[in-house]
């Protein structure tokens, strides 16, 4: 039986697991279908602290994985189909295999919202964004589009506003779903622009392995028109990846895990870090923090049993 589990290799859950094993708890990491995370689809992460030159978001979770090595972190590769947490010690399945555990920190993070296009894939990083804060500084003084009519397209977009020469909402609604503040702050910012009732049919250009432009599709005339920019935010929001936990623990609304107290679920011996706790700031230097966090509490509540 492992005494601790960590469900998630991302930057969440790597820091858990530094910290679990130096604090002697031996964890198990349970890596999913993407090891790494996020991270690993990102190119040049400029914001994490100590890196004056950027760092490569693959090479940075491949540090990470190397530092919980260093620590005796064990790994186990596969994806949780499912968990009983109804008692203790908790179970979890990964492809058909249970895992026995007195205590788990679930790191799964969420996932953004896509607009289901063959091209994102392989256009992502590449001028194809779903983080103005991560990305929005290499596109200063350019054209960017912005997706979305949320508070979260609102935000992308105000931030942005900052940065790039010009900003161009495309909302597939005549109004906004954000809140009013956000959106006459939107409004009255005179580098941010709207296209109404439209959705975005095709990014171009493939063949030159970068963004330089949409094919835009009004909704009610169905009409297709060009429109040229050096950058596309997917600003959609994002779904946590928790559909595996099948009502075994309190989310919110949206599917995020409800934290208190640091880490701490609703179930004691359950904690959560990371993006899939997190629907506001969806950083991975909070997300680690958060990690650190888990890790603490976890190392508490196991030392209290």
């Amino acid at each position: 039986m492992q005494q601790l589990t960590i469900i998630g290799s991302g930057p969440a859950g790597l820091t858990a697991a530094i910290y679990a094993a130096r604090a002697g708890l031996a964890p198990l990491v349970i890596e999913g279908l993407q090891p790494g995370g996020q991270l690993t689809t990102t190119t040049v992460i400029e914001n994490w602290p100590g890196s004056p030159d950027g760092i490569d978001g693959p090479q940075l979770m491949a540090d990470m994985r190397k530092q919980a090595e260093t620590f005796n972190v064990q790994f186990k590769s596969g994806l949780v189909t499912r968990v009983d947490f109804k008692k203790t010690p908790f179970k979890i399945f990964v492809d058909g295999q249970e895992v026995e555990t007195r205590c788990a920190i679930i790191a799964t993070g969420a996932s953004p919202r896509m607009l289901g296009l063959d091209v994102e894939k392989k256009l992502m990083g590449r001028g194809l964004s779903v983080c103005a804060t991560c990305d929005g500084f290499f596109f200063r003084k350019k054209d960017v589009v912005v997706v979305g009519g949320g508070d979260t397209a609102m935000e992308e977009a105000i931030f942005l506003s900052g940065l790039a020469a010009s900003v161009t909402v495309v909302h597939r609604r005549d109004e906004l779903r954000a809140a009013l503040a956000m959106q006459e702050r939107a409004r009255s910012t005179p580098n941010i622009h709207f296209i109404w009732d439209s959705v975005i049919d095709d990014i171009l250009d493939i063949s030159r392995n970068t963004v330089t432009g949409a094919m835009i599709r009004n909704v009610k005339t169905n009409q297709v028109a060009f429109h040229s920019c050096d950058g596309i935010f997917l600003a959609l929001g994002h779904v946590p990846n928790t559909a595996y936990l099948q009502d075994q623990i309190e989310v919110d609304s949206q599917g995020f895990i409800v934290v208190q107290k640091g880490s701490a679920t609703n179930i004691p011996g359950i904690f959560a870090a990371g993006d899939v706790a997190d629907p506001v700031y969806k950083q991975a230097i909070t997300a680690a923090g958060m990690g650190c966090m888990a890790a603490l509490d976890a190392e508490r509540f196991l030392k209290g049993l």
